[in-house]
């Protein structure tokens, strides 16, 4: 126990308890101690990571690590510990009504509007492509690689960009919208590996510029705007990693926005994160520094927003992918820190640490999938096979 200064009083109970002993009793549901000796134990550094915790929830425990309150030797296996509790979804104290007012918020206002579209780009990918490129693979993938056959990252990834391109069944000559191009890693090897022509959306200024220049040369032009914004007619329509931006606000506008540029024989693939809950919003701590104003979809909420007349030809989930690639993006951005030091703090390293980990647990502890659809007008002539 920890301080009298962390003391107080349970309304309603008239009993005195202390803010670490809570955090230890909720800790308990989950096989985690306090300064235990097994790697996924907490070893408390400062006491004011009781009170965080206590005040603010997840948003709390993911800043008093940053702030260096605790450590955790194996920071993955304490968060698939707490996810498989689910002590995510019982917060305590007043961080119940700082929840209370994160899920309120997601739910009265649209925070994926055209008007807030760019914030995930100026405060996420747009940071530094000099991160970028020390932790991602030679395409600059920043999604889920397909490790089907794969023994490391650069092949994970190129087998998931193949395996798009096969199932969009793309042929030489033919036009495809790209829907939040990143870094140009898909546009670049569509355009080089099947000779097609591609029109690519970004809302991030830094993931325009490199896309641009790196498929100089190529049928590919890059363009800086949202989604509601496209028009035009595509033979083929693909979305990689780009759908958790949208919020389920805007889901049929998404998928129709998308339906009216697509051809009649036209294929949609859509590639995203979901969850087995129609929640709004994402973790506190990652919508606050990490994705801005992200949500991960259900398949429930995914499946009510599609257009009449579009139909679902293929699902394939590799969720225990993600695991894999995070743990390998974390590799990769712990082998580089002594260079990329130079440029970001010590703060950055354990905010980076923090969010790539947590996320690998997130898919450990199976809470999130990784979903490939894919979509085409009911009335399209050819039959779809399913390829893997």
């Amino acid at each position: 126990m920890l301080g009298k200064e962390l003391e107080f009083e349970c309304n309603g109970a008239g009993a005195e308890i202390t803010a670490p002993r809570v955090l230890e009793e909720l800790l308990e549901r989950a096989g985690i101690r306090l300064n235990g000796n097994r790697p996924w134990d907490i070893q408390v550094r400062d006491a004011r990571v009781f009170r965080a915790v206590l005040l603010k929830g997840s948003l709390g425990f993911g800043e008093s690590y940053v702030d260096g309150y605790w450590e955790c030797f194996d920071l993955a296996g304490l968060m698939t510990r707490l996810l498989n509790a689910r002590l995510d979804e019982a917060p305590q104290g007043l961080a119940r009504v700082f929840h209370g007012f994160h899920e309120l918020r997601n739910r009265v206002c649209n925070l994926q509007s055209v008007r807030r579209a760019f914030h995930v780009g100026e405060r996420h990918y747009d940071i530094g492509n000099d991160l970028y490129a020390a932790m991602l693979d030679p395409h600059w993938c920043y999604s889920c690689g397909y490790w089907n056959e794969a023994d490391d990252l650069d092949a994970a990834q190129e087998a998931k960009l193949d395996l798009i391109c096969r199932k969009l069944q793309l042929q030489p000559g033919m036009r495809v919208l790209e829907v939040g191009c990143g870094w140009g890693s898909l546009a670049h090897f569509m355009a080089s590996r099947y000779d097609v022509e591609v029109h690519g959306i970004t809302i991030s200024r830094e993931q325009a510029a490199m896309a641009a220049e790196r498929c100089a040369g190529l049928k590919v032009d890059i363009e800086l705007v949202d989604y509601r914004e496209v028009r035009g007619r595509y033979d083929r329509i693909v979305s990689v990693g780009m759908f958790e931006h949208v919020g389920h606000k805007n889901y049929r506008t998404y998928f129709s926005s998308l339906a009216d540029c697509l051809a009649p024989d036209g294929l949609l693939l859509l590639h995203t994160i979901g969850t087995e809950h129609s929640a709004s919003g994402l973790d506190p701590w990652i919508d606050r520094y990490i994705f801005p104003n992200g949500e991960l979809p259900s398949m429930p909420r995914l499946t009510a927003a599609l257009p009449d007349g579009m139909v679902i030809e293929d699902l394939h989930n590799f969720g225990p992918d993600y695991e894999r690639t995070l743990l390998a993006w974390w590799h990769n951005f712990h082998r580089a820190w002594p260079q990329l030091s130079q440029r970001y703090d010590e703060r950055f390293a354990r905010m980076w640490r923090y969010y790539l980990l947590s996320c690998a647990a997130f898919f450990r502890s199976r809470r999130g999938q990784l979903w490939q659809l894919v979509l085409a007008p009911m009335d399209r002539a050819e039959a779809y096979r399913s390829v893997r």
